[in-house]
């Protein structure tokens, strides 16, 4: 009290800073790169989307470009990539299963932890701007779990985390090798035996299917070449394929490429080139003028065979089931000599007698992991049993479809051997099919093994992991 009997105002303790009136707590503020990042990551879980899809069209629509694009881009596919790793290493750092934590924090830890492993973003930086997504996006009440598993994440770097968490690989060595370059167990298992090799080989092969790889282009026959292709796009000529270009890393969205804008060239994998081209180079004796591609959305390699066959006087049809995948074959061989069919390739109501059959078949997709970050993490082994029944329909299909000593070129992106020489050999067990040495029509390529197909590798090629079968009809 003072002189007037009025109580004085209590002071601040010391040490502590007096209260404040508080407004209403402002929304964290999230960058734009994290947020798409987390946005794409979130859409592959709930809508089953495709990152590479996805990524891009966010991108536009937010208008984010330069760094902030390279930074969405790193943490999308890094972290899609990575999934098991972060997994692995969330779960140790977590007091509870990681199938029970919220899927929206999980997707925020996956990009937190990601960028405390295998990015130079400061650890504040990663801690920071993670837990304020987990506050914008799940709510307040997991800040506190969130910040915890990051600050215990940090204590390591991934190299601590790997020798910690990684079995012996002396015992396990697919385990271990799995685990070092982020695939799920069964797809290294489905490498090494398709390898005959649980050492070096495995190791390198999930190394190189784990690294970002580069765009490969695609010129079309007769209207540019490779060479004038890599001069405009600042690329380089493959090294097998006489129409393909790799383009250096950081070259940017390859549609913005003016011969891919001016229908001069497209994107395709050096390897998908490859089995194309091998359908052509068959020798055949008699008629070579009515070609076939079974399964041929989204129209890739329609377009090269349509272009090849413009070439020689051959025309193609193409068929596919879905009606909006035969209208991107349309427009992507506009101008060629191709006819669309919508039709399933099992029951496709077309006239026997074709010359030349390409049979590129729904698969696990197992090949092309590296261009799909998320894939792995997606299928399942219990995938490939119904896919291997599809295969063999669509092959024997194929098989009544070709006249007498033509050839069926069968082809998937995958290494899974009940995929390849599964499929292909019980189809020419009971069709009583030759099977051809594929070898012989992918010139100049190394390392093809003993044959009679041909599997193609990313660390041995540089390509996505194709699958080649010819068979000729008796």
């Amino acid at each position: 009290m003072n002189e007037r009997g009025e109580r004085r105002p209590s002071r601040p303790q010391r040490g502590r800073p007096a209260p404040r009136k508080q407004g209403p707590r402002r929304p964290p503020e999230i960058d734009p790169a994290r947020q798409v990042a987390f946005d794409v990551l979130r859409a592959v879980r709930e809508k089953d989307a495709y990152a590479n899809l996805v990524l891009p069209q966010l991108l536009r629509e937010r208008r984010v470009s330069g760094r902030d694009a390279a930074l969405a881009t790193e943490l999308t596919y890094g972290s899609a990539r990575a999934q098991g790793l972060l997994d692995a290493v969330i779960a140790a750092c977590a007091d509870r299963p990681i199938e029970k934590t919220d899927p929206v924090v999980l997707d925020a830890l996956r990009l937190g932890v990601y960028q405390l492993l295998r990015t130079r973003i400061p650890e504040h930086a990663a801690v920071g701007s993670t837990v304020d997504l987990v506050r914008a996006e799940a709510g307040s009440w997991a800040t506190g779990f969130t910040n915890a598993i990051l600050r215990a994440v940090s204590t390591k770097d991934e190299a601590q985390w790997l020798d910690e968490l990684t079995p012996d690989e002396a015992t396990d060595p697919i385990g271990a090798y799995a685990l070092r370059t982020a695939h799920p167990r069964w797809v290294a298992r489905s490498f090494a035996e398709a390898l005959g090799d649980k050492g070096a080989e495995l190791k390198a092969a999930l190394e190189a299917d784990d690294a970002r790889p580069e765009v490969h282009l695609v010129a079309r026959p007769a209207e540019i070449s490779a060479d004038e292709l890599a001069a405009i796009t600042g690329g380089d000529p493959a090294p097998y394929s006489p129409y393909g270009v790799h383009l250096p890393a950081g070259a940017g969205d390859p549609a913005d490429v003016e011969p891919v804008r001016e229908r001069l060239a497209a994107v395709q994998d050096e390897g998908s080139q490859l089995c194309a081209i091998a359908v052509t180079k068959v020798p055949l004796e008699g008629s070579d003028e009515r070609w076939l591609d079974l399964c041929a959305g989204p129209g890739g390699k329609a377009a090269l065979l349509g272009a090849l066959a413009k070439s020689s006087g051959a025309h193609v049809d193409a068929v596919e089931k879905a009606p909006h995948r035969a209208r991107l074959i349309e427009n992507t061989t506009e101008g060629l000599p191709v006819t669309v069919y919508v039709a399933d390739g099992r029951e496709s109501g077309l006239e026997p007698g074709y010359d030349r059959i390409l049979v590129d078949a729904p698969c696990s997709g197992l090949g092309a992991l590296r261009r799909r970050p998320e894939a792995r993490w997606r299928r399942k082994p219990s995938d490939v049993a119904d896919l291997t029944k599809l295969q063999g329909e669509l092959l024997i299909a194929a098989l009544d479809l070709v006249r007498p000593g033509g050839i069926v070129t069968y082809v998937v992106c995958s290494p899974h051997l009940a995929e390849t020489e599964g499929v292909v050999g019980e189809t020419a067990r009971r069709t009583k099919s030759e099977i051809v040495d594929a070898r012989e029509f992918f010139p100049d390529v190394p390392q093809l093994g003993d044959g009679p197909y041909v599997q193609l590798w990313p660390h041995r090629h540089g390509t996505d992991a194709m699958f080649c079968a010819v068979l000729r009809k008796p």
